[in-house]
């Protein structure tokens, strides 16, 4: 080992209420008492802006939080600031050296049409800025996108907007020329890569696809063909399985999140986070059963709930309050009894309207306004009343942080009185309070109205934060390459951090590492490995043992190596990739062990003399790592087949682990009597252009098999370097 590396210089508790039958598995709420003490809520239902509160004995036991304790290794929490989301790769942190002459497809979202519209103000940092932003990276970029006929009142003379309009439209908005095309593969177009660089490609509107809603991998493949990276911008519809946002995932090289998406993602986080009190949700809408794990979510973070919308009447019913039987959701009663018992368990108030302004037969002619306990037959409440909002207005003006989840009108009538609306402005007016309105289009009027707000309190995207919300995954967000904050500290991971460093790729179980970092104490060793289970039991094994020269990551290496390594203060000496999966390395598989990437990440980020260890015990498999890294390298790494420390077998594999220290599997395969296939290569200086050179001292090349070896060697145009002096070995 020695003559190969010798180189010159808290847990988090939820309580729940025994009816509910949520299950959070993403998303774990830290249980925090309510900024509203009692007492103060006792004083306002004393003073006239009494508010009608849970005031029937509803049956509340106490669940042992034991039974419900949920621990997410992913989740960060600080002071009830937590979050569920993975690091991702986004294309602010992509490189941008590696975007040039490159095929990248945007996925971009239906919602930035209706962004561009006239007189709507865009976000500075959306899918447009995506795009010029690639194209003046030098991409080559194509559009794809799914839309309806409904996403933009622009193209309301079209039954659906055709590729030419949208194309259009995105080369008005981007003063670039977008040219629309009929097929949604890049390849159809055979002429892609040398296409005119004014051009933009817009593909043809998947919406027309049964593949893209069905998830077809056989589409996603078709879809990705020809793309060298694919940047999802698609964010309102993270939420959903579409093979142009999860099943593309597996057949790129790259996939990445845009500017917008990244921005979307910011404000979920945003609406997450829970360090303002008090903090209060105003819910709108209605369908209580299908959302009943997300206001459990809410009741066990917020400091109360203000219902504006239709699921008010579901709580009244589970409190027993006489409300319109047409009014009530049929079999949501269980639930809306959950959600009141969960309220109760952290004692915090459920807000309900007091009177509605209704209409009569559906028409507007017909409005006035009644208690909420006595809605005559006959007649349909469409918004809140004056009592109800002037309650709503005092108890909002306390708070620090409000999320406005739901439409603001009461139902799809266009009532003239707009008590929600009204609500929503008041808002403006409040001072030192984080706010935020999650919803499509409902609150433009609020937008246009009030200076007091920006696009930066306004969410479009209602359905992805329910889903979060309930504690479900995105699946657009997961099929995103993990990536590990870029960072890292150092100086916690080492305890010199300025050491030699040698890096697993795909470490496994990390025995090798852990091995290698008993023996040598003066060197660093860095486990990469996707499996985050994996990682957790390593890192506890480190512990254990009071290793501090040895640590592991669970990321995607294929798009985190360069990141993490070249953040790291001393000099990356070795790398090791042993026994991928076979299955890895099916061409068409993106989580494959190794591509093209990541060989040359390794390539620039090795130090000149640095090695690459390459083992299997499938032969095909240890031929085509050796082949990819031959062929990535950038002309900078050759193999090492004459070192007089190495045993070479008559095929060109070593006949020995040249570290002494077996991986898991290596050792298992040995024990088996079976053969491993291994190699070794060494990072030399890249000579640009063929020229002769004298032959380094400590390197013999006087047998005719030696020069032949390496005649064989070439520049990147194809020219062969005679005799060429390695420098470093």
């Amino acid at each position: 080992m020695n003559q190969v590396l010798h180189f010159p210089q808290a847990n988090l508790y939820f309580r729940n209420s025994s009816c509910g039958n949520s299950a959070f598995n993403s998303l774990k709420i830290p249980l925090e008492k309510s900024c509203f003490y009692p007492r103060n809520r006792t004083a306002f239902m004393k003073k006239e802006r009494s508010v009608v509160l849970f005031s029937l004995p509803v049956s509340c036991k106490v669940v042992d939080q034991a039974e419900h304790s949920l621990v997410e290794k992913d989740a960060v929490c600080d002071r009830g600031n937590f979050t569920v989301f993975p690091h991702i790769q986004t294309l602010r942190n992509f490189p941008k050296e590696e975007l040039l002459r490159k095929v990248v497809m945007v996925r971009f979202d239906a919602m930035v049409l209706l962004e561009g519209r006239k007189g709507h103000q865009s976000p500075p940092e959306n899918a447009f800025s995506t795009i010029k932003y690639l194209y003046e990276a030098g991409a080559k970029v194509v559009l794809v996108g799914s839309w309806s006929k409904t996403i933009n009142s622009r193209f309301s003379l079209e039954p659906c907007p055709s590729e030419e309009s949208v194309a259009e439209f995105f080369s008005s908005v981007l003063e670039l020329q977008v040219v629309p095309v009929k097929y949604v593969s890049v390849c159809m177009n055979s002429g892609v890569g040398d296409s005119k660089r004014s051009d933009i490609l817009l593909l043809a509107n998947l919406f027309h696809f049964k593949g893209e809603r069905a998830n077809c991998s056989k589409f996603a493949k078709e879809l990705a063909s020809g793309v060298d990276i694919v940047v999802n911008d698609a964010f309102s519809e993270s939420h959903k399985v579409l093979a142009s946002t999860v099943g593309i995932a597996s057949f790129c090289n790259a996939y990445i999140a845009g500017f917008y998406f990244e921005e979307g993602l910011c404000k979920l986080k945003k609406i997450i986070k829970t360090t303002e009190r008090p903090y209060m949700a105003i819910i709108g809408g209605g369908n209580l059963a299908d959302k009943v794990a997300a206001l459990h979510s809410l009741t066990s973070t917020c400091d109360g709930l203000i219902f504006v919308g239709s699921m008010a009447f579901q709580i009244m019913h589970a409190l027993g309050v006489p409300v319109p039987m047409k009014l009530v959701e049929l079999g949501a009663l269980k639930e809306a009894v959950s959600v009141v018992e969960s309220a109760k368990l952290r004692n915090i108030p459920l807000v309900l309207p007091k009177d509605f302004w209704c209409i009569k037969n559906h028409t507007l002619d017909q409005i006035e306004m009644f208690s909420a306990c006595s809605i005559p037959e006959g007649w349909q409440p469409v918004d809140i009343g004056p009592r109800s909002l002037q309650e709503m207005i005092y108890l909002v003006s306390k708070c620090k942080k409000i999320t406005w989840i739901g439409p603001s009108r009461f139902s799809s009538s266009k009532q003239d009185k707009c008590g929600t609306l009204e609500l929503a402005e008041a808002l403006g007016n409040l001072s030192s309070c984080d706010i935020t309105f999650v919803e499509k289009l409902e609150f433009e009027e609020v937008l246009e109205k009030s200076k007091s707000f920006s696009n930066d309190n306004f969410v479009k995207t209602a359905a992805v934060v329910w889903e979060v919300l309930k504690g479900r995954k995105l699946p657009g967000l997961v099929a995103l390459d993990r990536a590990y904050p870029y960072q890292v500290d150092w100086n916690v991971a080492y305890g010199d951090p300025t050491r030699p460093l040698v890096v697993d790729v795909g470490s496994g179980n990390g025995l090798f590492l852990v091995g290698m970092a008993r023996r040598r104490k003066d060197m660093n060793f860095l486990g990469l490995e996707i499996n985050a289970k994996l990682v957790d039991r390593c890192v506890g094994d480190i512990h254990r043992r009071g290793l501090h020269n040895v640590h592991f990551i669970a990321t995607n290496a294929t798009s985190t190596f360069r990141s993490i390594v070249s953040s790291y203060p001393g000099e990356l000496v070795l790398v090791s990739i042993q026994c991928p999966n076979p299955d890895f390395n099916k061409p068409e598989y993106r989580w494959r062990m190794l591509q093209r990437s990541l060989v040359e990440a390794i390539a620039d980020m090795l130090k000149f003399g640095g090695k690459v260890f390459l083992q299997s015990d499938i032969e095909a498999v240890a031929v085509r790592m050796k082949n990819e890294f031959l062929e990535y390298g950038k002309g900078k790494l050759v193999l090492m087949e004459h070192s007089e420390s190495l045993e070479i077998n008559e095929l060109g594999w070593l006949e020995k682990n040249p570290f002494g220290v077996p991986s898991d599997w290596e050792q298992h395969v040995l024990d088996r009597g079976n053969p491993m296939y291994r190699l070794l290569l060494s990072k030399v200086i890249y000579i640009p252009s063929p020229l002769w050179l004298s032959p380094a001292k400590n390197f013999p090349v006087d047998s005719p098999n030696q020069k032949a070896k390496h005649q064989e060697l070439r520049t990147k145009d194809g020219t062969q370097l005679p005799h060429l002096g390695f420098i470093g070995c």
